[in-house]
């Protein structure tokens, strides 16, 4: 594994709260965390079937816009009775002509579930891919994953995207029923950082 010796990161991202995550986790290493949109960066096409191609497909834009060291991530839902889906498709899922709307794409997931009348507990998990990139070309790729159920109907206000939908494993309630800094401490993204931070900056 590379160490991590540089004190700027990009962060391929335009989600203000990820790179307010990021920069959190990042701060006790004085790494200064940039995102893509201070910087101006447009957000590239992701055209890969595959959480860590999608993630390699930012990163490698912004490191060759920039020439800065770049973190980006790629995450989803995989849904075992349904093949892994959404997965790479999860935000997709949730696209209309006036924006995002988890509401519709949970929906989706439920229907297509009882559509193959899939027993319970209904297996999922949530995925993240990390891709750490040199201006070299150089990468290591991080992977976190929480392991759960789906479950319906929505319950809780807290989080977004799926959360109000994905039980976790050992725990009672929703990703959308807990409170943000028990989620962020437990979540597919805090597993892919913490071994990203393990192998390359401690």
């Amino acid at each position: 594994m590379r160490q991590f010796t540089d004190k700027r990161l990009l962060v391929a991202t335009h989600n203000a709260g990820k790179l307010d995550e990021m920069r959190a986790l990042l701060a006790p290493y004085g790494v200064e965390v940039v995102g893509a949109a201070q910087l101006g960066l447009a957000e590239p096409a992701e055209t890969e079937d595959s959480f860590v191609g999608n993630a390699r497909i930012k990163a490698r834009a912004a490191m060759q816009a920039t020439g800065l060291p770049v973190l980006s991530d790629d995450s989803g839902i995989c849904v075992d009775a349904l093949g892994g889906a959404p997965g790479v498709q999860t935000a997709d899922w949730a696209e209309t002509p006036q924006g995002r709307d988890f509401a519709m794409a949970m929906e989706r997931t439920w229907r297509e579930l009882e559509a193959v009348d899939a027993p319970a507990p209904r297996r999922a998990q949530f995925r993240c891919t990390l891709v750490l990139m040199w201006p070299d070309g150089h990468e290591e790729v991080f992977e976190g994953v929480l392991p759960g159920q789906v479950v319906w109907p929505p319950r809780g206000a807290e989080g977004h995207g799926y959360d109000p939908i994905f039980q976790p494993d050992g725990h009672p309630v929703t990703l959308g029923e807990m409170p943000a800094k028990t989620k962020n401490s437990l979540s597919h993204r805090a597993r892919a950082v913490s071994r990203m931070i393990e192998a390359c900056f401690a």
